[in-house]
């Protein structure tokens, strides 16, 4: 049996801040310090500020297409290519 540490909101919040600052992406940074990837991102949601504006994540490549809805009567349209010929289509008319 291998004994598990049990840290409190403070300690996961150092850890966070350090992740920010690593430049490791957070299956690096979770296997050099030996923490389970599943508990930084619960943590790393708990702790994000509620202010009601979304945080950008920095290790995901997501479009966050709310903007564009807040600009009223905005047009837009987007064409993923997703490999193989597959391609994924989103529009606001």
């Amino acid at each position: 049996m291998t004994n598990r540490a049990y840290r409190n909101a403070a300690q996961w919040q150092q850890l966070i801040d350090l992740w920010r600052t690593s430049e490791l992406s957070i299956t690096e940074f979770c296997q050099t310090h030996q923490l389970s990837t599943m508990s930084f991102y619960k943590w790393r949601q708990r702790l994000a500020p509620q202010s009601g504006q979304a945080q950008p994540m920095q290790d995901t490549q997501f479009i966050d297409l709310s903007a564009f809805a807040k600009q009223g009567g905005t047009h837009w349209h987007i064409v993923l290519s997703l490999g193989n010929g597959v391609e994924l289509s989103l529009s606001q008319q």
